[in-house]
């Protein structure tokens, strides 16, 4: 059974962990499952350029525990190795619980966890804090330490000496050396396509875990899952079958944060997936009948958009022929009017909605969101979990009450009407995995199936 790599607080090194044992399972010949604890898209980015297949969320709060459970063995059962990465600090969950955290998802899938501690300021406090995180829930197994940020041969010695006066095992103890800082900005780290160097990155995460981890003792908790009797958490609904309809989902690098099932579950239901870059200027596929809209980082290209007229035109007249679109955070803010770049510059937008959109205030957390009315996805009075994490702001802030999405509330969050709705249209700032309300790429599908197909401009 693989294990989780967990720490006592983000920036304590479970990425550059996770990473390097993935990349020496690859330099092995070994095939090797990664996943991800929590709604994060950067790291599971990293980690599935560094596996070489999709990397795989594993949320039960957006998803429920037991569609975490047949995607951990459906997907971990297929590769040599696995391991899940954990999110945030160990009990960290929604709100002040554990609820949704990485100890969560090691309980519910029975993993031992790997606890990495940022140890660069610490000696015998390290005891301390380590004999806290093990004994803070019973029952949860921690399999050993990873020492990160750690300064010389003396100062190895003396974290190796606290450990061992509480019984818990060093599985390795990595250096401080700036060069295995990940680079990041301020949504996480630096998605994989913008590392030019990603190929000599994972050589080098490669040699970290040869020189500095454990790995006889290590290697036995990578050991992929059994097989379970399930079926998979993504079926192909044999109903759909025949000709595809094509839908484009806007692909490039103001555009990616989307979750690998989503494409799965399209396909699913018939769809023909085609990905399109609003970046590029590129025109709509010919024969488009639906449209998704992830997100990303338009505010970081937004100069760039503006002057990808071709594609708003497109984006417009395609919502005015009645094409579906379904829009998430980044997508969303290509429907506004404006949009402001990180130097505070406006630039123009589709217009398609009412708003402008500008850095604002940070907007992070779980969301219960309950449709207000029937739409495009949505039924009315439909309740559903998704993560809500940006800094860009609309104004103004309020939706005609008619095309209000729905109502999100969350832990230290007031209640809100959020999001617009239209018969062909859903947009809001919420993220959603589609694993966990499949019947959204369904109903996606059906309205699909009924548009009249884009014609050339």
């Amino acid at each position: 059974m693989p294990c989780l790599i967990a720490a006592p607080a983000s920036g304590s090194g479970k990425t550059l962990v996770s990473l390097a044992l993935t990349a020496l399972a690859r330099r092995r010949g070994s095939s090797i499952q990664t996943f991800k604890v929590g709604p994060d898209y950067l790291d599971p980015q990293l980690l599935s350029g560094a596996s070489g297949r999709p990397c795989r969320n594993l949320d039960p709060l957006l998803c429920g525990e037991s569609w975490v459970q047949r995607s951990f063995a459906e997907h971990g059962s297929k590769a040599d190795l696995a391991v899940v990465e954990g999110v945030m600090g160990l009990f960290d969950g929604r709100g002040p619980s554990s609820e949704g955290s990485s100890a969560h998802v090691a309980a519910l899938l029975k993993l031992p966890v790997v606890l990495v501690v940022e140890a660069s300021r610490q000696a015998g406090s390290v005891a301390a804090l380590v004999r806290g995180f093990r004994d803070h829930q019973p029952g949860l197994r921690l399999a050993g330490v990873v020492l990160n940020g750690v300064g010389s041969p003396r100062h190895h010695a003396l974290l190796a000496e606290a450990l061992a006066g509480i019984a818990m095992p060093l599985l390795g103890a990595l250096p401080r050396h700036e060069s295995m800082e990940l680079p990041s900005r301020h949504l996480g780290l630096l998605p994989a396509h913008e590392l030019a160097d990603l190929n000599e990155r994972q050589g080098a995460w490669a040699d970290l875990a040869e020189r500095h981890l454990e790995l006889e003792q290590l290697w036995p908790l990578l050991q992929a899952p059994a097989a379970a009797p399930t079926t998979d958490p993504n079926p192909i609904s044999p109903a759909n079958a025949g000709a595809p309809t094509t839908i484009a989902i806007a692909s490039d690098a103001a555009f990616h944060f989307r979750y690998p099932e989503a494409s799965e579950l399209l396909h699913g239901q018939g769809m023909h997936v085609q990905a399109w870059s609003p970046l590029n200027d590129d025109p709509l596929p010919e024969g488009c009948q639906a449209i998704v809209l992830p997100g990303g980082y338009p505010e970081l290209h937004a100069e760039q958009l503006a002057a990808s007229r071709r594609s708003l035109a497109e984006l417009k007249r395609a919502h005015q022929q009645g094409v579906p679109i379904y829009a998430e955070c980044g997508g969303l803010l290509l429907l506004g009017q404006q949009l402001s770049d990180a130097h505070g510059q406006l630039h123009a937008m589709a217009g398609l909605l009412p708003f402008q959109a500008q850095r604002g205030a940070l907007s992070l957390g779980y969301r219960t969101a309950t449709a207000l009315g029937s739409g495009l996805v949505l039924q009315q009075g439909e309740q559903l979990c998704g993560h809500e994490f940006h800094r860009w702001q609309l104004s103004p802030t309020t939706v005609a009450e008619a095309e209000t999405l729905w109502q999100l509330e969350g832990w230290g969050a007031p209640a809100r009407h959020e999001g617009w709705s239209r018969p062909q249209l859903h947009a809001s700032w919420l993220h959603l995995h589609w694993g966990g309300c499949p019947f959204i790429p369904e109903r996606l599908a059906q309205a699909a199936r009924l548009t009249t197909p884009l014609s050339s401009s």
